[in-house]
C-alpha cells in the first residue's frame, strides 16, 4: 500500500473549504478535468453513496462518497477506472488561526506490483492539482466571489 498525505492551510473559513470539496460537481468551475454525477447519494444528490466520474475525455475514474461529516471530513473510495485493489481518499478540516487546516490523505493498493515511490509520486501529483485549484478557488470565494 502506498500513502501520501498533504497538510496545508487555506486562508478561508472552514464552511467555505468544506463546501468547495464536498461539491464535487463544482470542481468543473476551477479544475482542468470534468466531474459528472453517475449515481446520486442515498439522502443527498452528492452525499454518501454518490458516485462521480472524474476525468478528461474518455479517461477517468469513478469515486464513491463513503463518509461526509459536515464541516469536518470527506472520505471517498475509487470504484472504477483505476487498476487498484483499493484506493481511499480522506479530507479532514480543522480551524486554524489563518483559516482552515486541510489534511488530505490518499492510500492506494495497486492490482499489480508497483514500486512504492512510483505510487507515491502518482498520488502526490493527483492530489496537488486538486489542492492547488481548491486553494485558489477558496481564496476567490473568501474575497467576495461565490460563497
Amino acid at each position: 500500500m502506498a500513502q501520501y498525505i498533504e497538510e496545508t492551510v487555506f486562508e478561508a473559513p472552514r464552511t467555505t473549504v468544506y463546501e468547495l470539496f464536498a461539491d464535487r460537481e463544482g470542481y468543473n468551475e476551477f479544475l482542468p478535468f470534468t466531474v459528472t454525477l453517475v449515481r446520486p447519494g442515498t439522502t443527498e444528490r452528492q452525499g454518501v453513496g454518490a458516485i462521480h466520474r472524474i476525468g478528461v475525455g474518455p479517461v477517468g475514474v469513478k469515486e464513491e462518497i463513503v463518509e461526509l461529516v459536515e464541516g469536518e471530513r470527506i472520505q471517498y473510495r475509487v470504484v472504477g477506472g483505476l487498476p487498484v485493489r483499493s484506493h481511499i481518499g480522506t479530507i479532514t478540516l480543522t480551524d486554524h488561526p489563518q483559516g482552515t487546516a486541510v489534511r488530505y490523505s490518499m492510500e492506494s493498493t495497486p492490482l499489480v506490483p508497483v514500486p512504492n515511490a512510483a505510487m507515491v509520486w502518482v498520488l502526490r501529483k493527483s492530489m496537488s492539482s486538486l489542492v492547488d485549484g481548491a486553494r485558489r478557488e477558496a481564496a476567490r470565494r473568501s474575497a467576495g466571489g461565490k460563497a
